[in-house]
Protein backbone atom coordinates (compact mmCIF):
# COMPACT_ATOMS: atom_id res chain seq x y z
CA UNK A 1 0.00 0.00 0.00
CA UNK A 2 3.20 2.12 0.33
CA UNK A 3 1.78 4.87 3.11
CA UNK A 4 2.38 4.27 7.15
CA UNK A 5 -0.05 6.12 7.96
CA UNK A 6 -2.84 3.55 6.34
CA UNK A 7 -5.63 2.45 9.02
CA UNK A 8 -6.99 -0.77 9.97
CA UNK A 9 -10.52 -1.90 11.23
CA UNK A 10 -8.69 -0.97 14.41
CA UNK A 11 -9.11 2.61 13.17
CA UNK A 12 -13.31 2.17 13.53
CA UNK A 13 -13.14 0.96 16.65
CA UNK A 14 -11.42 3.60 18.00
CA UNK A 15 -14.21 5.74 17.11
CA UNK A 16 -15.96 5.33 20.45
CA UNK A 17 -12.83 6.80 22.23
CA UNK A 18 -13.47 9.88 19.86
CA UNK A 19 -16.90 10.19 20.62
CA UNK A 20 -16.47 10.31 24.04
CA UNK A 21 -13.49 12.73 24.57
CA UNK A 22 -15.12 15.02 21.94
CA UNK A 23 -18.50 14.77 24.47
CA UNK A 24 -16.95 15.71 27.48
CA UNK A 25 -14.52 18.31 26.14
CA UNK A 26 -17.15 20.73 25.69
CA UNK A 27 -17.71 19.99 29.93
CA UNK A 28 -17.60 17.24 32.50
CA UNK A 29 -21.15 14.76 31.64
CA UNK A 30 -22.38 11.52 33.22
CA UNK A 31 -22.33 8.21 31.35
CA UNK A 32 -26.15 8.50 30.44
CA UNK A 33 -25.70 12.01 29.62
CA UNK A 34 -22.73 11.22 27.21
CA UNK A 35 -24.75 8.28 25.46
CA UNK A 36 -27.71 11.00 25.27
CA UNK A 37 -25.24 13.07 23.80
CA UNK A 38 -24.14 10.87 21.14
CA UNK A 39 -27.42 9.51 20.10
CA UNK A 40 -29.35 13.50 20.02
CA UNK A 41 -26.02 15.13 18.14
CA UNK A 42 -25.96 11.98 15.43
CA UNK A 43 -29.91 12.84 15.37
CA UNK A 44 -30.43 9.27 16.46
CA UNK A 45 -27.83 7.33 14.28
CA UNK A 46 -25.48 6.11 16.79
CA UNK A 47 -26.58 4.82 19.58
CA UNK A 48 -23.84 3.52 22.17
CA UNK A 49 -24.79 0.71 24.59
CA UNK A 50 -24.14 0.31 28.15
CA UNK A 51 -21.85 -2.76 27.68
CA UNK A 52 -19.73 -0.65 25.74
CA UNK A 53 -19.60 3.04 27.21
CA UNK A 54 -19.11 1.87 30.43
CA UNK A 55 -15.53 -0.17 29.95
CA UNK A 56 -14.45 2.41 27.13
CA UNK A 57 -15.13 5.19 30.05
CA UNK A 58 -13.22 3.17 32.80
CA UNK A 59 -10.59 2.06 30.46
CA UNK A 60 -10.12 6.00 29.73
CA UNK A 61 -10.07 7.15 33.02
CA UNK A 62 -7.25 4.04 33.64
CA UNK A 63 -5.27 5.39 30.75
CA UNK A 64 -5.68 9.22 32.58
CA UNK A 65 -7.52 10.24 29.81
CA UNK A 66 -10.70 11.22 31.94
CA UNK A 67 -10.71 12.19 35.25
CA UNK A 68 -14.03 11.02 37.50
CA UNK A 69 -15.84 12.27 40.62
CA UNK A 70 -19.01 11.49 42.30
CA UNK A 71 -21.87 14.18 41.92
CA UNK A 72 -25.35 14.60 41.84
CA UNK A 73 -26.98 15.15 38.95
CA UNK A 74 -29.76 17.51 37.94
CA UNK A 75 -32.86 14.70 38.78
CA UNK A 76 -30.85 14.12 42.68
CA UNK A 77 -29.00 11.04 42.12
CA UNK A 78 -25.72 10.19 42.32
CA UNK A 79 -23.85 9.53 39.43
CA UNK A 80 -19.55 9.23 38.10
CA UNK A 81 -18.76 12.61 36.04
CA UNK A 82 -16.36 12.32 33.69
CA UNK A 83 -14.09 15.06 32.33
CA UNK A 84 -10.98 15.30 29.72
CA UNK A 85 -7.73 15.69 31.16
CA UNK A 86 -4.57 17.01 28.98
CA UNK A 87 -3.60 14.01 28.00
CA UNK A 88 -7.18 13.59 26.91
CA UNK A 89 -7.25 16.53 24.85
CA UNK A 90 -3.92 15.02 22.98
CA UNK A 91 -5.86 12.29 22.22
CA UNK A 92 -8.54 13.63 21.38
CA UNK A 93 -6.70 15.70 18.62
CA UNK A 94 -5.14 12.82 17.39
CA UNK A 95 -8.05 10.85 17.56
CA UNK A 96 -10.01 13.81 15.03
CA UNK A 97 -6.57 13.76 12.65
CA UNK A 98 -6.84 10.14 12.51
CA UNK A 99 -10.38 10.05 11.82
CA UNK A 100 -10.45 12.63 8.69
CA UNK A 101 -7.97 10.51 6.98
CA UNK A 102 -9.72 7.65 7.45
CA UNK A 103 -13.05 9.04 6.48
CA UNK A 104 -11.16 10.65 3.44
CA UNK A 105 -9.67 7.36 2.45
CA UNK A 106 -13.08 5.87 2.51
CA UNK A 107 -15.06 8.77 0.35
CA UNK A 108 -12.09 7.45 -2.16
CA UNK A 109 -12.84 4.64 -1.91
CA UNK A 110 -16.61 5.18 -2.30
CA UNK A 111 -16.33 7.85 -5.12
CA UNK A 112 -13.91 5.71 -7.37
CA UNK A 113 -15.63 2.18 -6.65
Amino acid sequence: MGTSKARTPDSLQGSLELLILKTVESGPNHGFGIALHIQTASEGLLRIEEGSLYPALHRMQKQGLLKAEWKVTDNLRRARYYRITAAGQRRLAEAQESWSSLSKGVNRVLRFA
